[in-house]
């Protein structure tokens, strides 16, 4: 735990618990999100290939949980934490102008 303390810049067992806590709402609300989102765009869960819309759920869960991720994390107090999290994923995904973009309409607003 010390060691996942000091690699995200956390000072608390409260905020890591927070941290957790969060991490897996987004991951159980992206789940159960994506299916009626399919539902809505037209496809079907009982559509064929199976195999097909199970990776075009996977697709959708992607952006759902990043979304979601910085939302919740927001709702908890821990926005900054998130938003951090978010940029590094998107530059390692090789997505990082998403990450500028946000940030300048952030500052404007600012």
């Amino acid at each position: 735990m010390k060691k996942l303390k000091e690699r995200w810049g956390v000072t608390s067992n409260k905020q890591i618990v927070i941290i957790f806590t969060v991490f897996a709402i987004t991951g159980f609300s992206s789940l159960q999100l994506a299916k009626p989102f399919l539902s809505l765009i037209g496809i079907p869960d009982t559509f064929e290939p199976h195999w097909l819309y199970r990776v075009l759920r996977l697709l959708l869960i992607f952006p759902i949980y990043q979304i979601i991720l910085v939302f919740v994390g927001y709702i908890f107090g821990q926005f900054s934490f998130f938003w951090e999290f978010e940029k590094k994923m998107l530059v390692r995904l090789k997505l990082g102008f998403i990450a500028r973009y946000i940030d300048s309409k952030i500052k404007k607003e600012l």
